[in-house]
């Protein structure tokens, strides 16, 4: 009887001969047991041996399918971040592997995978569209393209959304100026956001209440930006719901631009 099926009599007895090929010094029992487990879906216990064999089986022939299936194991575990640099590893080190391809894709796939929701932390998201691009560009024909594509889109939305929340969030503590900012610096990051017009509008918003409560000497520049930030909604934005406010906002400060003018020169 050979060692693969000596194998997978033991797999078939019951789970606690587990610990009999564990026990094991022919490291091909292993390999072998740690196959079987993989096939029939049972990553944990393939993770531990092809674990234990690495070291020895690394620059065998073995050894690259052991770090292949070795990062899915820890993928399939949902353990995302070590599966992203266990396939990182694997591409780096078997390069000209049939595999390696694959492995890049799934290292980039396994950081998007594992980034938080979009109220948290973006630095993984951040990571796996730089990875899925760099994948992308150096495999531009690859079969893994279109749900490399949905990656990156998948990845700027949430950023996106991030962007949004924080951006209203200045608005909300009452920081009108630095609400201003970020309006403009969302604008630049994404440029074709569904969330323009309303940025668009709260920036009036945030003029506005900047305006009222500034110091006489500093509301005439104000009010003025107030006008600016209003006439650019509406030529964006000529059929926005939020006109009919803006207006309001819009009269408001040219009364008050009149008002301080007259002021002025009396």
């Amino acid at each position: 009887m050979n060692c693969g099926v000596a194998v997978c009599l033991l797999l078939a007895i019951s789970c606690g001969n587990f610990r009999k090929i564990q026990k094991s010094e022919d490291w091909r029992i292993k390999y072998d047991a740690g196959l079987s487990y993989y096939n029939n879906k049972d990553y944990y216990h393939t993770a531990i041996l092809f674990e234990e064999i690495l070291p020895v089986v690394r620059g065998l022939p073995e050894g690259e399918k052991v770090e292949f299936y070795l990062a899915y194991c820890q993928y399939y575990e949902k353990t995302y971040l070590l599966a992203s640099n266990q396939f990182k590893t694997y591409f780096e080190t078997y390069a000209r592997s049939s595999m390696a391809q694959e492995a890049y894709f799934m290292y980039a796939y396994s950081l998007y995978v594992g980034a938080p929701d979009w109220n948290l932390d973006q630095k993984s998201s951040i990571e796996a569209m730089s990875a899925m691009q760099n994948f992308l560009n150096r495999f531009p024909e690859s079969k893994f393209r279109e749900r490399a594509v949905e990656v990156i889109s998948a990845s700027q939305l949430k950023l996106e959304k991030k962007g949004y929340e924080n951006s209203k969030q200045y608005l909300k503590i009452k920081m009108y100026k630095a609400a201003v900012i970020a309006f403009d610096n969302f604008k630049k990051q994404f440029p074709d956001s569904k969330y323009l017009e309303e940025l668009a509008y709260l920036k009036v918003v945030a003029e506005y209440r900047f305006a009222m409560q500034s110091f006489q000497h500093l509301q005439l520049d104000r009010y003025n930006s107030v006008i600016t930030y209003y006439q650019e909604l509406v030529d964006n934005f000529p059929g926005s719901n939020y006109l009919k406010d803006a207006q309001k906002m819009y009269s408001v400060s040219l009364n008050q631009i009149n008002k301080l003018k007259t002021n002025k020169n009396s």
